[in-house]
């Protein structure tokens, strides 16, 4: 059947530079002097988060009301999808039956 046409690698042309030479070089050590001793920063305080019955109300309600939401979305896409399904099925029998139809009639 069809095999596939592998590509071959193409030779070079021209003039090529030879590879440069490197010279190794000393390494020196520099002097070591101790870092001077960092400033210990007080570790910043976060407020501590309390919840009341409020804010507890608050929440249970902001998630409901998201999975609410969510909920209605995928429900209107799946209605969506399957109405569009039945009237796919429907065209298509609508379809048959004029094939069928004019099959008779010839």
């Amino acid at each position: 059947m069809l095999r596939p046409k592998i590509p071959t690698m193409p030779t070079p042309t021209g003039t090529a530079t030879p590879p440069a030479v490197v010279e190794p070089t000393a390494v020196v050590p520099a002097t070591q002097t101790p870092p001077p001793p960092a400033p210990l920063a007080p570790a910043p305080s976060r407020p501590v988060v309390q919840l009341t019955p409020g804010t507890v109300i608050a929440l249970v309600g902001g998630g409901t009301a998201v999975v609410l939401v969510v909920g209605a979305v995928l429900v209107s896409m799946l209605l969506a999808v399957a109405i569009t399904g039945v009237s796919v099925a429907v065209v298509a029998v609508v379809l048959r039956s004029l094939l069928a139809s004019e099959a008779k009639h010839r």
